[in-house]
């Protein structure tokens, strides 16, 4: 029996994002080493791979021990930094230099900092501007004004079109106008531009040039948002269409997509930008809107690209009799398409009553297109169906067919273990070709640690193990090179000088419409190097979407490189984590994996039920669990506080159902009492049977991104699961490097 009522425990999932956990050793005594560091990243490149940017995205050729001390606090390397910066002239000396007066000037000690700046511009090229920068700022800092002055002086002659003539400009115009006017002239993006846009509006609110200025550069923070809504309410009569263009994009960044769809109307006319007049309004429940919208792009760009996708969403939003002329056109005049169009025109033509022409159209799609996405979503329908039946062998030949005709669907890792699985209930030798087919080919994926569990990997644990482990857990500390950004850029990203590096990315980043892979990647990185770690993740996630054949080899080359998946899986926040997880006894990995799941590691975060954090706790349930304990005085927004009734909530959980964690996890999203129900309705004989009979689909999903990320992390951090992977799939790519 629950020890509460079901209502005043509902955990939601927040954000509705990924999650993660892991299995390792059990022994509680292994916690103070749980995370550890190598000096310099492993590398594996994928053999006969063509060389490309992405090839050498990730490399760290070069030795140097400043590089490996980024990671370190500055009481932790300063002993080590001095001692560098003290030998003969070289790259680690400069570096050594500039990341002391660096820790220095953090630290309010600008006066300190100055004996290591002084002559490093020459000697330090690269950062010759940031160093200039640096000095001013350490001039100021002592109490030397004029000093400070010659040096901005300076900064601004030398490097003019440099991000730091930007510090130069904000810091000349504290007593010079005319300079904090080519601020925002020159320098629009940059982070001192957009807060000097902010304090005049502060001042004078009624200056539309500074609200578009924070509608195209300042979406991160809350006036961004803010300056779209008031120069749509305000201003509306007097935008250009080039404005309605960035305000449209404005509002489809922050997913307000009715919004989105109305600005993109006034827009210059192009096929995307009608594609979303039509995907906004839809997705803002506007279904008239929507089919107005994608007739005036078919009409307009017939043979636009978009056009071939707004048919295809057309033919969902219409009656099925018009569906199958839109159908028709989409086959005829978008071959590429023609799969999807296929698909619809069956469940059109099931709407009809028309069983046997629906049959024909699926079996068309099924011949003629046997290899498209489509056709493997058909095949997963259709098996599903058959094995719910209880006919396993069609399911099985089904699945057969969709591993050998569509290897790269996302349905295939999960079709692939199925024919392990029923491989594996019924006996036949087969079932283990089939889970290492799965961890050869899907290596990412949730069912390659199902596979590895039935595989007999005992390290990585199963439902009913995984809370005890306690896996040692390996991340590099030296950065490598971003696919984009100048060197400038690259130098600082790799000495850890986050805020800095987006600084200057700000300025370089000129294509935020749309971005290459490369720098919709390097975007991703460096919003997580700032803490922007919920459109972090997103940035990186979302590059699977890319469609193009050259973008889609462009992916394929950043996934075979180790900090692709560093930025898709980051530590943050491992120190409480470790803390409570120990205090809880609960693996701590499966809090890591928990918290991705459910906010991103974003500490402030709200869901639309008004859940709270890192852990999405609800107000309620934090009221419960601090009577419960005792702990009157707490923020869910404070991490700590946050991660301390989170992982409480997890522990009584698990005691729930015997330190079962499908159960447990399940529960931390649907509540304990809905888990209660669906094990008295479906019983319990096979947890992975169970998992896909949960009937709500949000909870299904969360229970396998849950332990589906809870195995990238240990494939990717543990050296004992990454090296024993490594010998099944030439695919993985080893995070830990060469392990001692």
């Amino acid at each position: 029996m629950l020890k509460q009522p079901k209502r005043t425990l509902l955990i939601t999932a927040g954000a509705g994002v990924l999650a993660l956990a892991l299995g390792g050793a059990t022994a509680a005594a292994l916690y103070p080493t749980w995370i550890s560091r190598l000096p310099i990243v492993g590398q594996w490149i994928q053999p006969n791979e063509p060389s490309n940017e992405f090839s050498q995205a990730s490399e760290s050729s070069e030795s140097s021990v400043v590089l490996s001390l980024v990671s370190l606090s500055p009481a932790e390397r300063a002993a080590q930094l001095e001692a560098i910066a003290t030998q003969a002239s070289s790259t680690d000396q400069y570096r050594a230099r500039y990341l002391l007066a660096m820790d220095l000037i953090n630290q309010n000690r600008g006066g300190a900092a100055l004996p290591l700046l002084e002559g490093l511009e020459q000697d330090y090229p690269v950062l010759a501007p940031a160093v200039l920068a640096k000095r001013a700022q350490a001039y100021t800092a002592s109490a030397q004004p004029e000093q400070a002055t010659a040096t901005w002086q300076a900064l601004l002659q030398q490097f003019p079109d440099s991000p730091f003539a930007a510090e130069a400009l904000y810091a000349l115009g504290q007593t010079d106008a005319q300079a904090l006017e080519q601020l925002l002239t020159q320098f629009p993006a940059h982070g001192r531009a957009i807060a000097l846009a902010q304090e005049r509006l502060a001042q004078n609110p009624n200056q539309p040039q500074l609200l578009l200025l924070l509608a195209r550069y300042g979406l991160h923070l809350n006036d961004g948002e803010a300056a779209l809504d008031r120069l749509v309410n305000e201003y509306a009569s007097t935008l250009p269409p080039q404005d309605w263009e960035a305000i449209a994009f404005g509002y489809w960044e922050l997913q307000r997509y009715s919004s989105a769809s109305d600005a993109y109307a006034k827009a210059p006319a192009t096929p995307l930008g009608l594609y979303r007049v039509g995907r906004g309004a839809w997705l803002g429940d506007r279904t008239q809107d929507a089919i107005a919208a994608y007739r005036v792009l078919i009409q307009q760009f017939p043979d636009a690209p978009e056009t071939g996708l707004g048919l295809l969403r057309l033919s969902r939003l219409v009656e099925p009799q018009e569906a199958l002329s839109y159908t028709d056109q989409i086959i005829s005049r978008f071959p590429d398409r023609a799969p999807e169009a296929l698909l619809e025109r069956a469940k059109a033509l099931d709407a009809l009553g028309s069983a046997e022409s629906a049959s024909q159209a699926r079996q068309s799609l099924l011949t003629q297109y046997s290899s498209s996405d489509a056709a493997a979503e058909l095949r997963w329908t259709l098996a599903e169906q058959r094995m719910e039946a209880g006919d396993l062998r069609g399911a099985w030949e089904l699945a057969r067919q969709l591993v050998k005709d569509n290897p790269d669907s996302e349905y295939a890792p999960e079709a692939a273990f199925w024919l392990g699985k029923w491989a594996h209930q019924s006996g036949q030798p087969e079932a283990q070709a089939a889970f290492e087919y799965v961890l050869t080919h899907y290596p990412d994926s949730y069912y390659a640690w199902r596979s590895a569990v039935y595989l007999g990997w005992d390290n990585v644990g199963d439902f009913t193990s995984v809370r005890a482990k306690v896996p040692e857990v390996i991340t590099p500390t030296q950065r490598p090179t971003l696919p984009a950004g100048s060197e400038l850029l690259q130098e600082l990203y790799r000495l850890g000088q986050n805020q800095d590096t987006w600084s200057v990315w700000q300025v370089e980043f000129q294509n935020r419409m749309t971005p290459t892979v490369a720098e919709q990647f390097t975007d991703g990185v460096l919003r997580l190097g700032v803490g922007d770690h919920l459109e972090g993740i997103f940035m990186v996630s979302s590059l699977a979407n890319r469609e193009t054949p050259e973008e889609r080899s462009q992916y394929k080359a950043l996934k075979q490189q180790p900090f692709y998946w560093q930025a898709l899986y980051p530590f943050l926040y491992s120190q409480p984590i470790q803390n409570w997880s120990k205090e809880r006894q609960l693996n701590p990995l499966l809090v890591t994996a928990l918290i991705r799941q459910e906010s991103r590691f974003e500490p402030n975060i709200r869901s639309v039920v008004g859940a709270i954090g890192l852990m999405q706790v609800m107000p309620d349930t934090g009221v419960w669990i601090s009577e419960t304990t005792e702990f009157p005085n707490y923020n869910l927004d404070n991490p700590d506080d946050n991660i301390r009734f989170g992982t409480w909530f997890l522990d009584y959980t698990h005691e729930e159902y015997s330190d079962n964690s499908l159960f447990a996890v399940a529960s931390y999203n649907a509540g304990p009492g809905n888990v209660a129900d669906w094990i008295a309705r479906f019983g319990f004989s096979d947890p992975d049977i169970f998992v896909e009979q949960i009937p709500f689909p949000e909870t299904k999903g969360y229970v396998e991104s849950v332990f589906g990320n809870y195995w990238n992390y240990l494939r990717l951090y543990n050296p004992e699961v990454s090296q024993q992977l490594a010998r099944y799939s030439p695919n993985h790519v080893e995070m830990v490097g060469q392990m001692p």
